[in-house]
């Protein structure tokens, strides 16, 4: 088992792993906002907030610690946080939020907000990724696996490694920058390989790696599913196989993120000749904070002892405004202070210098003990016009309800909220190239939602009095984010359209005639 024996050879241990399993939440949280907290006492930062006064609250038994921890600490968005303290970073400056000068930015467009978002990724946090990373690929120890796929290469599809430079710092896609940092040991495992994953054509990109494909015995895959969908079919029609299991027998895993795999999966399994294993990760541009840990479990296990402190927003309507915008007065809990199976907005402080950071993205706990969570939407993505309080959970769900259904394949799909008179209304877009009856479809929606949602069923008996279903082909989404510069990589559309960035789809479609 060439990946697990190469991992053990080298004193990597499941030491970590666990000393979370066996460790309380709180005590693991506790030590590791002291790391943080210590290692930044002295930068600008640290200074302002008084960390080196605040750092004496934890000799203390108890958890005091988290209310003196954020006493006077504003809570953070993107905008505030560089506004405030991250444009000093990309200046050069040093001992800003993090000790000495931050060398690289993950850029990401994000799927609301800024339209182009600097995020600093720090040497710690970069061997943070890489420690988790590790942590899960332990974990398929847990796995009944064929001992032939620890020896099959692990393709990894995301942004170019050849990085922006500015004279100051680099900048580029966060699978980019850790790729370009693996260590020699995953050499041999990693493919596309060093050559193909620095081009900056995404199109050519694929098709390099298209070109390779039989020359690879790959095991497992990693990526956003969009992306691997379209190299999956490319490389089946190229060499005219009737599954990806004729080219590379031995592949097994499908490591995923980004966004819910539920809307892709009838289609991507019509591209297989036997069942994968999949596992989901939660790798975003701040920070590696959970991976699917144990088999047969739709949860990821929060990671509480590398390098990230949590706090959870309620997901409330005391806590947040119509667009998804914290309050300034918002209760904060500590991991210790939750519930399972309640909604919650994460903030995260980090060892790459974010601090009371609203990272935007909405979950719940399936175990507080074991800290499994599922991730059900973003404070941004959800639709609640009137009260419907809609999630991304609830319309991915949907979605693949309605495609198992109807039998039929979607792959991407958008909602936005409109004014219908002077009530409300959802247009879906939906990107299929299957025949689809779109008014059956519509129903289908409408009515499962209906059962994933009671305050939907209420106000679809109320103020929203339309729901509208536009059958778009699937490339209509590509030609988008293509146009938008935000093809390949780790890009997703958006599954909740707001304000301009609907403004630009709705012009979009109009340009082209699909309005």
């Amino acid at each position: 088992m060439a990946i697990l024996g190469t991992l053990l050879k080298r004193g990597i241990r499941l030491r970590e792993s666990l000393e979370q399993e066996y460790s309380s939440p709180i005590e693991l949280q506790k030590r590791e906002l002291k790391k943080l907290m210590i290692a930044a006492s002295k930068t600008e930062f640290g200074r302002q907030y008084g960390f080196s006064d605040k750092l004496k609250e934890f000799k203390k038994k108890g958890n005091t610690f988290y209310e003196v921890f954020k006493q006077d600490m504003p809570i953070f968005d993107y905008n505030r946080m560089y506004d405030e303290w991250w444009h000093k970073l990309q200046e050069g400056q040093k001992d800003i939020t993090w000790p000495g000068a931050i060398k690289y930015f993950a850029m990401t467009s994000g799927t609301s907000g800024a339209s182009s978002k600097y995020i600093p990724i720090s040497y710690e946090m970069v061997r943070a990724i890489r420690k988790t990373g590790v942590r899960q690929i332990l974990s398929l120890s847990k796995y009944d696996l064929p001992d032939r796929l620890f020896n099959t290469g692990i393709l990894m599809l995301g942004g170019s490694t050849d990085l922006e430079f500015n004279g100051t710092y680099f900048s580029g896609d966060l699978s980019g920058i850790t790729a370009g940092k693996l260590p020699i040991w995953f050499q041999r495992f990693y493919k596309p390989g060093s050559e193909i994953a620095k081009n900056k054509n995404w199109g050519d990109k694929l098709e390099r790696i298209v070109d390779n494909a039989p020359n690879w015995d790959i095991g497992i895959i990693v990526g956003v599913p969009a992306w691997l969908q379209i190299l999956l079919e490319k490389i089946i029609e190229r060499y005219n196989l009737k599954s990806i299991h004729d080219i590379w027998p031995n592949l097994k895993i499908f490591v995923h993120g980004g966004v819910s795999f539920e809307p892709y999966k009838k289609g991507f399994e019509k591209l297989l000749d036997r069942p994968l294993i999949y596992m989901e990760t939660y790798l975003a541009s701040e920070g590696f904070l959970a991976f699917q840990a144990l088999p047969d479990r739709r949860s990821m296990r929060l990671v509480l002892n590398n390098g990230i402190f949590y706090e959870f927003i309620p997901f409330k309507d005391e806590n947040f405004d119509e667009n998804g915008e914290v309050k300034p007065d918002a209760q904060t809990l500590s991991i210790d202070q939750l519930e399972e199976g309640k909604e919650y907005a994460i903030l995260i402080s980090t060892c790459a210098g974010a601090w009371r950071y609203l990272i935007g993205d909405v979950i719940k706990f399936e175990s507080l003990a074991e800290a499994e969570i599922v991730i059900t939407g973003r404070t941004k993505h959800f639709l609640s016009l009137c009260g419907e309080h809609l999630s991304v959970d609830n319309m991915n769900r949907a979605i693949e309800l309605a495609s198992e259904e109807l039998d039929i394949d979607i792959r991407e799909f958008t909602v936005i909220g409109v004014p219908h008179g002077s009530l409300f209304a959802h247009h879906w877009y939906i990107g299929s190239d299957d025949e689809v009856d779109a008014g059956r479809l519509r129903n289908i929606i409408d009515e499962k939602l209906k059962s994933l949602n009671d305050d939907y069923i209420t106000e679809r008996q109320h103020a929203l009095k339309e729901i509208e279903v536009k059958v778009l082909p699937q490339e209509t989404f590509i030609e988008y984010m293509r146009q938008q510069g935000k093809e390949g990589g780790q890009n997703k559309f958006p599954r909740v359209l707001k304000g301009d960035k609907a403004e630009a789809w709705v012009g979009f479609l109009k340009e082209k005639g699909l309005a």
